[in-house]
């Protein structure tokens, strides 16, 4: 038995599990070992396979159902152009639109040491055009898409710039006595929580092949945390907790706010990689809100507008369609399921913004969708995302912002 074949048994076996998964991941872990030789040195027939057992599911659906493409702008609030990978003009559904979107490639600063860079593209209001903007390692877009928080190249940063979106100016500098390397807004947007480290969180580490071939690795057990501060945007007072990452976990472990806001939580990495941890606001450890339990970092899309549903993740996937988990948030049961692979936003209480896989091609390449819970219709908002051989380079990322 193959690499190949021993890799999709795997998946069989764990078909009666419930853990989330991206979509297209045994695709994905058969195209970088078929693509990608260059590391084939670091990984071991045995380590593809525990890493497909440790998150790999599926669970059976009824296979009815259509694909729509539509045209490069429709009505009810939705804007889609299905033939722009990555996005040039806006892209929106509901209550929601695609406020920036970033690459990332490694650059390399010493022989062993390199910085893994993102180069956003920010979406003009007035245009409705998405515009490259280089000068930032970090961007927070706030909720109504006019400002957005930035930090600058070098990381960690010792101030935060309050970027106008339609100038493409610093309105103003808030100058912070610890390091910053992530941002995210409170959902009234009136707050910004920084994560704060000693170093910079996304360095990468080169590491060799027995051929010579190299790649670059964010190493765990070097964190670099140090807390977390949160910025009221109007009087620009500013508290400060510490809470270091564990010594068991990557670099970047960036907190965002809870749906309330009076919470902040991280994801946790290791075994129970994808779940979250919650801190009140001094940085005391507490449980999770009870909407919020069964929740994972993983997916982005967390509650519905009315809070009623819980965004879980993948629980089947085929090579031309996949379906999500849609939860009760205070039971945890599931009450139905969804397309879409990762869902990313809700833009509205029945409607969800995903990664789907695009059919007629064998190997996981994502576009952006909108699915609608209780029908099996896709409507497709972007290109096609081709996922890029270089293993250093990541493809656009989405950011989606309530509008």
């Amino acid at each position: 038995m193959n690499v190949e074949e021993v890799v999709r048994e795997t998946l069989r076996e764990q078909a009666a599990g419930q853990r989330a998964v991206p979509p297209g991941f045994a695709d994905r872990v058969l195209a970088v070992r078929r693509r990608r030789r260059r590391l084939r040195g670091l990984t071991s027939l045995a380590a593809v396979v525990a890493a497909v057992v440790a998150i790999a599911v599926g669970v059976p659906l009824l296979d009815s159902g259509r694909e729509q493409r539509p045209p490069a702008v429709r009505g009810n609030g939705i804007s889609a152009h299905p033939d722009q990978s990555p996005p040039r003009d806006l892209i929106a559904a509901g209550d929601v639109a695609l406020a920036a979107y970033y690459t990332a490639e490694t650059v390399e600063r010493t022989a062993d040491e390199g910085v893994n860079r993102r180069t956003y593209w920010l979406l003009d209001p007035a245009t409705g055009r998405y515009e490259k903007d280089d000068r930032w390692s970090y961007v927070a877009v706030a909720p109504g898409m006019r400002t957005a928080a930035v930090l600058e190249r070098e990381l960690p940063a010792r101030r935060i710039g309050i970027l106008d979106l339609a100038t493409g100016r610093v309105e103003r500098w808030v100058p912070v006595d610890h390091g910053v390397g992530g941002l995210a807004y409170s959902r009234d947007g009136g707050r910004i929580v920084a994560t704060t480290y000693d170093e910079n969180p996304d360095l990468r580490y080169r590491v060799g092949g027995p051929e010579g071939e190299a790649g670059w690795l964010s190493l765990m057990g070097r964190p670099s945390r140090t807390g977390f501060l949160v910025l009221d945007v109007v009087t620009e007072d500013i508290t400060w907790s510490a809470v270091p990452a564990g010594q068991d976990s990557t670099a970047r472990r960036d907190f965002a706010f809870s749906r309330t806001g009076d919470l902040v939580y991280a994801q946790v990495i290791g075994e129970r990689d994808g779940l979250q941890e919650f801190f009140d606001l001094s940085g005391e450890a507490v449980r999770a809100p009870a909407d919020e339990r069964y929740l994972r970092s993983d997916v982005p899309a967390r509650l519905s507008p009315d809070g009623r549903l819980a965004a879980l993740g993948l629980t089947k996937e085929r090579t031309d369609k996949s379906w999500s988990s849609v939860r009760d948030p205070l039971s945890g049961k599931e009450v139905t399921k969804v397309r879409g692979g990762t869902l990313l936003a809700w833009a509205d209480d029945r409607r969800l913004i995903a990664w789907e896989r695009t059919p007629g091609i064998e190997e996981y390449q994502g576009r952006l969708v909108l699915v609608t819970i209780g029908s099996d219709e896709v409507v497709q908002l972007s290109g096609t995302r081709v996922p890029d051989d270089d293993f250093d380079r990541q493809e656009w990322e989405p950011v989606f912002v309530t509008r």
